[in-house]
């Protein structure tokens, strides 16, 4: 036997270091050529990591949340000794894929049994709940905890296909019968610590600087969509088979004819270095909530696409980032960015700019009010939109003008599609 040293490659450039967001592998398992062992995060994506031999795993780097230097010690596999010791993947052979796709089976993991600071008595069970001769069906972890509880699983009464653990607390509060709770009571929850590691701590670690450098301030304006809802209708009620067009399409195009007279908004600040490169390009951020936390895909020179191409370009990168197959490419160099929580929109927003953009947009959601017109009343479709800014780089004045030309446009339709 011989023992394979397998140590992390260069897989992102300018990088020296990735962090462990989870292993596939433990000490003991055996893995075969090409098997994923690892997933590791770089700045932008999550790398699934192959193993290039079959063996015996010996040694891992460390646990979920490390971070592990360029070519030091991944993992460590014991082989036959006329193995070949494959050498390293080459970047070319690795794809970059987001933290959502190692999300994805989170859901068919067994659950962590909780740890209860305290244990009540659980009452006596006047009859089983589980017949005596059918199989009780539970998870080792559920198991486990009953054992450790001492609970007698044929005395649960499972609330699905098997016994959970939230059949356990309720048998634990309620007894054998574990009739509901009265009104106005919730179920009891135990404490749980979550480790904030890959993704989530990248998120965390961006908006902390984010709120820490940059001198935030919001500026929110009413805006009447009335017509431009109405337009929408009937683009859609045309589309074929174009995608269906959302708000968004419509207001990036309002965006993009504004951004030219304020190029202030569209900008990225170097801060060490004390340079603002205003672009002349936009390449809009575009705010997606994945599984594994919200992720930034980037809509390239969105100024020369119409509205069709821009819808097709949103559900083609938010599919993308939400089933984890976004390239790093397309989740980087942004120059302004738009965040929408869609129907949950709320009334507004202040949202946190993408360090180092200077301006971050929020569409609000879209209410019908009585508005008067004149001495007249009529019902109205009202949105507001919001804009956060870097006021070391964005005055006051600068981002109001920059809205109410938006708004403009967003009020008269048919100004969107005139040169």
């Amino acid at each position: 036997m011989a023992l394979f040293t397998f140590k992390l490659p260069d897989i992102g450039e300018g990088i020296s270091e990735a962090e462990i967001v989870g292993w596939h592998v433990k000490v003991g398992d055996r893995v075969e050529e090409d098997q994923p062992i690892a997933d590791m995060m770089t700045d932008k994506a999550t790398v699934e990591m192959e193993s290039p031999v079959a063996g015996t795993v010996v040694r891992l780097a460390g646990e979920p949340g490390d971070q592990v230097p360029i070519g030091s010690m991944l993992v460590e596999i014991e082989v036959e000794d006329d193995a070949p010791a494959a050498p390293p993947p080459s970047e070319e052979t690795i794809e970059a894929e987001t933290p959502g796709e190692a999300m994805v089976e989170e859901a068919a993991a067994p659950e962590a049994p909780p740890a209860p600071t305290a244990t009540p008595t659980p009452a006596p069970a006047p009859e089983p709940a589980v017949a005596k001769d059918e199989p009780v069906l539970a998870s080792p972890a559920v198991r486990a905890r009953a054992k450790e509880l001492g609970i007698d699983l044929g005395q649960v009464k499972p609330s699905g296909d098997r016994i959970r653990h939230a059949d356990l607390d309720a048998y634990l509060l309620y007894g054998a019968g574990q009739g509901y709770a009265p009104a106005g009571r919730s179920a009891r929850r135990s404490d749980e610590q979550v480790k904030v590691i890959g993704m989530r701590r990248r998120i965390a670690e961006n908006m902390a600087a984010s709120k820490r450098h940059i001198p935030h301030f919001t500026y929110v304006e009413e805006i009447d969509v009335t017509a431009l809802e109405e337009l929408r209708e009937q683009l859609n009620a045309g589309r074929g088979d174009r995608p269906k067009l959302t708000m968004l399409p419509l207001l990036i195009v309002a965006i993009c004819k504004a951004i030219p007279d304020f190029p202030m908004l569209n900008a990225r600040y170097d801060d060490e270095a004390g340079v603002v490169t205003r672009h002349g390009s936009v390449h809009l951020g575009m705010a997606t909530q994945t599984d594994a936390g919200l992720m930034v895909p980037v809509i390239r020179d969105a100024q020369d696409r119409n509205v069709w191409q821009l819808a097709s370009e949103i559900r083609r990168l938010a599919e993308a980032a939400r089933s984890g197959k976004a390239k790093s490419e397309e989740l980087s160099g942004s120059t302004l960015t738009l965040t929408s929580l869609g129907p949950l929109g709320g009334v507004a927003t202040t949202p946190v700019i993408n360090r180092p953009e200077v301006a971050i947009i929020g569409p609000n959601r879209v209410i019908e009010r009585p508005v008067f017109r004149g001495k007249e009343v009529v019902a109205a479709k009202l949105m507001n939109l919001s804009i956060s800014c870097d006021h070391r780089v964005v005055d006051g004045w600068d981002a109001a003008s920059f809205v109410q030309a938006v708004r403009k446009l967003l009020e008269a339709p048919a100004f969107l599609f005139v040169e």
